[in-house]
């Protein structure tokens, strides 16, 4: 950050030549950095205990005339040292001629910094210095946050405000500054010189953040680097995160900041409407596509993003329960990588067969099962949708993970994709009086039925299968076609049998 002016610390009230003040010992006795801690006031007291009245980060003067023996000087500095006074300043020639050895021996055994006032060097002198620079200092940081703002909003203006505004931001702070979308992804950051094992581990912080949904601000250290989070977006809708690469941030720093976030948000916002319309353009395209006039979805899709995904494409499709995929499959289609669009039912994503591994990649980004289709033309995108849609329910039927194609749907026979619970219940109605007679008499018609089909309705090779008499099946199928009613001589007939057994098993 921008430091026009010295800093109030005791360092730099003793280098003002006009107070002539002198410290007494050398820095080698004193905590590191002692000397440049911020001195946020000036005070004066000769109490024997001032320590209830004084406030933590500031110099006390005394003249030492509460000294009343020199066991007093050892308690007296370790009280101060517990408040967290900065320095002590001794006024010589008032009560005494010099610093007493004493409270020199004091100040060393706790390292706070002593240092002497000389008599031509009124306290009040010491007090308005350091009043001074705290002043000039605040309106140093005053100046260099309204001019802050003022770089940021002229960089807002720029053809990619966004970046602009954050490069300004890393600048005017002088830290790595990056932002994650909804989906935990950075999308943008200024240097990019953060070490991996950082970024890494920043990353998972920024998921948690938004795992947990709400709007929050936070800080953090990551390997050892202090880092500022702030969430993005409102009403339960976290659009992403803002990461800052500092630590506490004094309050005008935090207005900077503030600012950034909301031009960062009203960018979102700006964006949010620009991509409902894009949306709904997409589904225009889709809609082009399924009602078969590929040529207007393609004049469409090159005038905003581009040509559509070459041909022959696969044909994703899935029900996703995160709006944050919207985002991600925008990064994937500004590189011409993928189409997609959403419908009533789910989202539809388009990629040429050679590249149908990103399909996999969505499906383990989002945790969700996606149905493909096999490949296809753009004429036949009605056909790809319903194949991805089919593809789809029978994954989730036979909870599989992942992509599942319409491959994988055909394999597993036509009559697979006719199991449902209405025609499960028409199954058992058809072979409720083989199971009602079973039941009754011991008897095994069903069972008999099934071999008896799957032996291509061969009596001699059902019987070697059931261990029985081949005319044992041969009566036992004819009781069956008496208790169903049915000629089982023909083949639809024994289509519609073989059918109900599948679906009822």
């Amino acid at each position: 950050m921008a430091a026009t002016t010295e800093t109030p610390t005791l360092r730099a009230l003793l280098h003002r030549a006009d107070l002539q003040l002198r410290l007494e010992g050398t820095e080698q006795e004193l905590d590191e950095g002692a000397l440049d801690l911020p001195v946020r006031w000036v005070h004066s007291s000769d109490l024997t205990d001032p320590t209830p009245f004084l406030s933590e980060g500031l110099a006390l003067l005394t003249t030492g005339t509460q000294f009343d023996s020199e066991d007093a000087y050892g308690p007296y500095v370790a009280r101060l040292r517990a408040r967290g006074v900065r320095g002590l300043g001794f006024g010589t020639e008032v009560a005494r001629d010099g610093i007493p050895a004493g409270l020199a021996a004091a100040c060393r055994a706790q390292r706070i910094p002593l240092f002497e006032v000389p008599y031509r060097t009124p306290f009040i002198a010491v007090a308005r210095a350091n009043a001074e620079a705290t002043a000039a200092q605040a309106y140093a940081r005053r100046s260099w946050s309204l001019a802050a703002q003022r770089a940021l909003s002229l960089a807002a203006l720029r053809s990619d405000g966004l970046g602009a505004t954050l490069a300004e931001l890393a600048r005017q702070l002088g830290c790595w500054v990056g932002l994650y979308d909804g989906a935990g992804t950075l999308t943008r950051e200024h240097p990019t010189t953060l070490p991996d094992a950082v970024r890494n581990e920043l990353a998972q912080e920024v998921g948690i953040v938004l795992r947990r949904g709400a709007r929050a601000g936070s800080s953090l250290r990551v390997v050892d680097t202090p880092f500022q989070l702030q969430t993005l977006g409102r009403g339960g809708h976290l659009r992403g995160v803002l990461a800052v690469g500092a630590g506490d941030l004094d309050q005008d720093a935090r207005g900077v900041l503030v600012a950034v976030v909301a031009m960062v948000e009203l960018a979102f916002a700006q964006g949010e409407r620009l991509e409902n319309g894009r949306s709904r353009l997409r589904t225009a395209i889709l809609e082009a596509l399924v009602a078969g006039d590929s040529a207007l979805a393609g004049r469409l899709s090159r005038a905003v993003w581009g040509p559509l995904p070459a041909e022959p494409f696969v044909l994703g499709f899935a029900r996703p329960d995160t709006d944050a995929i919207d985002e991600h499959l925008e990064q994937q289609a500004a590189d011409g990588r993928i189409f997609y669009a959403r419908g009533d039912e789910g989202i539809v994503m388009i990629v040429p067969e050679a590249d149908t591994a990103s399909l996999s990649a969505v499906a383990m980004r989002f945790s969700m099962r996606v149905g493909a289709s096999a490949p296809a033309g753009y004429d036949d995108t009605s056909k790809a949708l319903s194949q991805a849609r089919e593809a789809l329910a029978f994954g989730l039927r036979s909870s599989r993970d992942g992509v599942t194609g319409f491959a994988d749907v055909a394999a597993s026979g036509v009559l697979t994709s006719l199991r449902s619970d209405a025609a499960r219940l028409r199954a058992d109605a058809v072979l409720e009086p083989l199971d009602a007679y079973d039941t009754a008499h011991s008897t095994p018609l069903r069972e008999t039925l099934r071999v008896w089909l799957e032996q291509d309705a061969r009596f001699d090779a059902a019987a070697t299968a059931l261990g029985v008499h081949r005319h044992t099946v041969r009566a036992r199928i004819a009781q069956v076609s008496r208790l169903l009613d049915v000629d089982l001589a023909g083949f639809p007939a024994r289509a519609e049998v073989w059918a109900a057994l599948q679906l009822a098993d």
